[in-house]
This record gives C-alpha cells, structure tokens and sequence, in this order.
C-alpha cells in the first residue's frame, strides 16, 4: 500500500471565509451560533438558534459555473480552490485523470430543495423552475459542481453519510491513493443551513432549544447542562496525495494519513452505540498500527446530543482511557454536519502545527455521566505527533481517522 499526506486545506466556515479566519476565531474563543431572524415563523420548530457561514465573493466564480450551483456547491468550489493554492500543486494536474475529487453532505442543497418546492408545488407548474435548479439539489451536487468547475477528470464520487460524510471522502480518498488508483485526490465536505434541516433534527428532540436567547451559550458538548445540537454550514477540502508524488514537487505536509475506519452499529437508526464506536476506533488504530496510548489528541465528534456525547465518550474511555486530551469544537461553530469531519480535521491539523489544544467551549461543568476522559477546558500547550479524529452520524454510521506529524 502506498502512504499517504496530507498537503492543502481550505474552509469556508460560520467563524469565515478560509482557514485563518477559523482559526482566528477558535483562539479569540469566539462562538458563530446566532438567533435566526424568520425562524420562528415555522411551526414546530424549537430551536431557532444556527451557525451559518457568509458566502464572500461568489462572483468570483464564472456565472456559466455558478449557475448550477446552491450554497453547498458554492462554499465546496470555494474551499477547494483555497485546498489546491494552498498545496501548491501544478493545476495542470486537475485534468491528468490522476487527481480525483470526493465530496460529501447529507443531501443536496437545502435551501434550492426547499426553493424547488416552494416554486413548483402552489400551481403544479414545472415551467416556473430554472433549467439549473435541479442541479442544485441533486445529492452530489458539492462534488459534481467542483469537479466541473475545476476540470476534474479523475474519479469523482460523492458520500452521503450525513454526519460522517466529509470524513468517509477523506477515507475513501485514503483508499484510492493507497491502491495506486489517483495520485492526489481533492476530498471532504459541504452542507448549508436551512429551518428544513434544523427541523429535521428538532423533531427527535436533538437540537438545542433551550439558549435562544442566548444563543452564544449552545451548544454545550459534553456539559451538564447541554440540550441538543446546533446546525451550521459550511465546507471544507483537503487535497491528500500519494507520499512519493508530495516528496518530488517539495510540498509542505501537514501530518500521513496512517489509519481509518468506517462501519455501522447495526442497532438503532438514531441512537449512537458505544459498542460499535469502540469498534470502529480499535479498527483504525489496527490500521495505523499503534497504540491507544501513543495517541496525542482526540477531536471528538461530540455535538452536545444527551445520548451522542454519553456514548462517545463513554468509548473513549474504553478505548484510550483518561490520559489522552479530548475535545469539542462545535461550540464555535455549531454542527456543520456532512462538512463537519473535514472542517475539525483541518482545525486539528493547525493544533498538531502549532503545538497546542483548544478547549471546548462551553463546557463549564462535565456531565456526570460524561466524566472519566481527559477534558480540555483551557487552551492546552502540547506536543502533538498522532491525532483521532471521529464522526459519527444517523443511521449507526462510524468513523475515525488516524493522522500523524512527519517529523
């Protein structure tokens, strides 16, 4: 098997519009959860609190390519293209058919889905909707408008996991590389907000719904005192390639993808499982060939769910006991799903440069029942050789990745 690294990052997130600004954000401490203005005309909903990300110069983008495009698509386009800068790659790669391109969400665009609908359905009339509009909400519509607007002719393929989408891309780009069938792969994931997708969540009483008014405050993972998950948006792009390809152009890398796994519990479609999480880590570090104890950080999914953070951590004390540094950063910028494994791994990579952990924000008492790991609460200085980072999503959906410093 061939090695792989990682050699460029891009994000849009609720925290800004690349990756600096992110992380400018997480070290200000800086929560992007906000009231949602028009929220509270849906019936129903509860938590009228999200994350949402500013598109910044779209039309920076060509109008023949954007016009296919919904906010996904375009936060995916974006992201990519900070990804391929940042890696320093000859873009005469991108239509070689050896760099594929892998993108994840949980569904097409919500926002044109609903558009769609709200179009068609008071009349029945098929003539009102735009000739693009259906390629806004297609359920690759990330990869496809990315692969499209970047020429692209190597494998292009889109997961749909919700939660773990943007972290299976990254894997099945791991595989690709590893077997020898792309030199470099563009991989990740997108989602963008909508009351449509937060209701979706509200309805089995996942979301936080108790801080409206104080929306700074939600979500709390891994808190006594959380009540549910906050929808964000966003996307963010890793461009992974072939150890060997890296090493011949000098490209700076940020840390080998040395294990990774994905499997399903098999028990409930709602309800995370710690049995099947445990599964999925010893697998990973199976993969990576190391240790739980040789593990420096764990970034944990932890979406401040009752169930979801119980379950995840009571597998990482199984698994790594409470001598490993865990840590949440949904509480800066809420949950941004399918985009969400890629985004905090890009975050985790700048922790694993900069010799430091950030907290959880909001965690300002542990949830008895959550207790037994090693919280980070305070900025925590570090030397960081080997990360974990996890998603876990509906449907019993399972998956880590193992990433380590070359030294």
């Amino acid at each position: 098997m061939k090695r792989v690294v990682i050699t460029g990052a891009g994000a849009v997130s609720p925290l800004g519009a690349d990756v600096p600004a992110m992380i400018c954000g997480i070290e200000a401490g800086k929560s992007a959860v906000r009231y949602m203005d028009g929220w509270d005309q849906y019936i129903g909903l509860r938590s009228l609190v999200g994350a949402p990300a500013k598109i910044v110069n779209e039309k920076a983008i060509a109008r023949s390519s954007r016009r296919s495009m919904g906010r996904m698509s375009i936060f995916s386009v974006q992201a990519a293209e900070q990804a391929i800068l940042d890696s320093g790659i000859d873009r005469g790669l991108l239509a070689s058919g050896r760099l594929g391109c892998i993108i994840g969400s949980t569904m097409g665009s919500a926002k044109s889905i609903n558009d769609t609908f709200e179009i068609m359905i008071p009349h029945k009339d098929l003539t009102r909707l735009s000739s693009m509009k259906f390629f806004q909400c297609i359920s690759h519509t990330a990869v496809m408008n990315t692969a499209q607007h970047l020429g692209i002719t190597g494998y292009v393929l889109a997961t749909s996991a919700a939660c773990a989408s943007g972290l299976q891309a990254i894997g099945a780009g791991y595989d690709l590389i590893r077997l020898g069938k792309q030199d470099a792969v563009l991989c990740g994931g997108a989602e963008d907000l909508h009351p449509t997708v937060t209701g979706s969540f509200d309805i089995l009483f996942a979301t936080s719904a108790g801080y409206n008014n104080e929306p700074e405050k939600t979500p709390r993972p891994f808190d006594a005192k959380r009540d549910g998950l906050v929808c964000g948006e966003g996307s963010g792009i890793l461009l992974i390639e072939e150890y060997e390809h890296a090493l011949k152009r000098n490209a700076k890398i940020y840390a080998e993808i040395i294990g990774y796994h994905t499997c399903g519990s098999g028990v409930h479609v709602s309800q995370s499982n710690k049995d099947s999480m445990v599964a999925c880590f010893r697998q990973a570090l199976a993969d990576a060939n190391i240790q739980a104890n040789q593990v420096d950080y764990i970034n944990a999914h932890a979406t401040a769910t009752i169930h979801g953070d119980k379950e995840e951590a009571e597998a990482i004390k199984e698994v790594f006991g409470d001598q490993v540094p865990v840590s949440s950063l949904k509480g800066y910028m809420g949950h941004t799903l399918g985009a969400s494994g890629s985004i905090e791994l890009i975050a985790s990579l700048i922790m694993m440069q900069k010799g430091y952990i950030y907290p959880t924000l909001n965690l300002e008492s542990v949830s008895p029942e959550c207790e037994g790991i090693f919280h980070v609460t305070e900025k925590l200085t570090k030397k960081i050789n080997i990360i974990v980072k996890n998603c876990f999503a509906f449907g019993g959906i399972n998956a880590s990745i193992v990433c380590k410093k070359i030294v």
